[in-house]
């Protein structure tokens, strides 16, 4: 199965990417891609820039509106992605766990709907 797996952190970090704490954070982050990669796990992976600029899209009754897209409850901020393969949930979560800005904020962990996958032909196979 595939997961999605969706990092989150406080916004206002002490690890901002020009950090020495940043730069060790992008380097762990980095190799664990490629130990993913190389167990064959990876699928794919990115970050994201700050919220700033993040925008919110809802259409009721046919009008879209369109906001600032605000912060989670807990201050923390979506911060990338990373999508895998793994056998089943605890699999997933074993991966995750291992992701280095886990130990600051937190991931969350979805499988991927084989339903539709199986519609699109542009998708990876699993």
């Amino acid at each position: 199965m595939q997961y999605l797996c969706l990092a989150y952190e406080k916004e206002n970090t002490s690890r901002s990417p020009s950090s020495p704490e940043g730069e060790l954070l992008r380097s762990e982050t980095l190799d664990y891609i490629r130990e993913l990669k190389a167990r064959g796990h990876m699928i794919c992976a990115d970050a994201f820039t700050g919220s700033r600029g993040a925008a919110k899209v809802r259409v009721r009754n046919g009008k879209t509106t369109v906001t600032d897209a605000p912060l989670s409850e807990n201050n923390e901020r979506l911060g990338g992605f990373f999508l895998v393969a793994a056998r089943d949930l605890n699999e997933a979560i074993q991966l995750a766990s291992k992701w280095p800005s886990a130990r600051f904020g937190s991931i969350v962990i979805r499988p991927l709907e084989a339903a539709l996958k199986a519609e699109d032909p542009r998708r990876l196979p699993q």
